[in-house]
């Protein structure tokens, strides 16, 4: 699988806004607590599990569906933050679209 293939595969894995969200308040935390780690190294426990607690969370309640991260940890976090920066650059929605994931107002 090429990670083209896998970027649409994981957009279409995280279809609903909400779960989307969610996704992007950990991946903020858990920058956030790598960058505290600079004054406690006890963060750099607390940012994987700050982020993927958020994101889980979400596949399990939201999506009812499994977490790319098992299959293809790195890609995924890539996508992670892949997704975060489109969305805060306003990018996102034809990459929803061309997914088959239509995109909510302002993605």
């Amino acid at each position: 699988m090429t990670y083209e293939a896998f970027w649409l595969r994981y957009l279409r894995a995280h279809a609903r806004p909400q779960t989307r969200a969610l996704h992007y308040i950990g991946s903020l935390l858990a920058l956030a607590a790598l960058f505290l780690a600079v004054w406690d190294w006890r963060w750099l426990i607390a940012a994987p599990v700050i982020g993927y607690g958020f994101a889980w969370t979400a596949h399990v309640f939201l999506e009812g569906n499994r977490p790319e991260t098992f299959g293809h940890p790195l890609w995924s976090l890539a996508s992670d933050y892949r997704m975060l920066l489109l969305f805060l650059c306003g990018r996102l929605g034809p990459h929803l679209a061309r997914a088959g994931s239509g995109p909510t107002e302002g993605e």
